[in-house]
């Protein structure tokens, strides 16, 4: 399996920001923009790979500068390392304020996707070649957010151990 340069992955998305997207503070909802990071990635992680792929998690969403109605919003995407099933994939968000044309960094993300194959078992990836100077440095650092990404997995494991699924007050309605 060959290994591929992130650009040949990259999606770029650019949308308005309307009224209906925005919340009490007419600024982006912060759960819209969560869900145009989620598509985008998971067209970025099939486009590497080209098979199926699964959201294995959500590793960070940093919201840096507002996004208003008067902004275009523009998302990118490209995988930035590779392990043997898995692929993290960051997201810049830019706010473009379409009047004056100023562009800010609103947003950055990473995710994790698996690939997996007609039987839903992980499969194979390639792996990364990094070209830009922003490329190289996420795909550098990569493997410690990996190492961070197995160890937060294993805490939230032990603590879900102490969750139950019943519902305070839903007892009855459930039954």
């Amino acid at each position: 399996m060959r290994a591929k340069y992130c650009r040949e992955s990259r999606v770029i998305q650019t949308s308005r920001v309307f009224q209906q997207d925005v919340n009490s503070h007419n600024t982006l909802f912060g759960g819209r923009l969560m869900s145009d990071i989620d598509q985008v990635a998971s067209i970025t992680a099939i486009r590497h790979c080209r098979t199926d792929c699964v959201t294995a998690s959500t590793d960070s969403v940093d919201f840096l500068y507002p996004i208003r109605t008067t902004d275009a919003v523009c998302l990118e995407s490209y995988v930035t390392w590779a392990g043997s099933s898995s692929m993290e994939v960051f997201v810049k968000v830019i706010a473009e304020e379409l009047k004056s044309g100023e562009c800010k960094l609103a947003a950055t993300a990473l995710l994790t996707f698996v690939a997996v194959d007609e039987d839903k078992r992980p499969t194979r990836v390639p792996q990364v070649i990094p070209e830009t100077e922003e490329e190289r440095k996420l795909n550098k650092t990569a493997p410690e957010r990996a190492r961070l990404r197995k160890a937060r997995k294993e805490k939230s494991k032990e603590l879900s151990a102490f969750f139950t699924t019943n519902i305070l007050g839903m007892e009855s309605v459930l039954s």
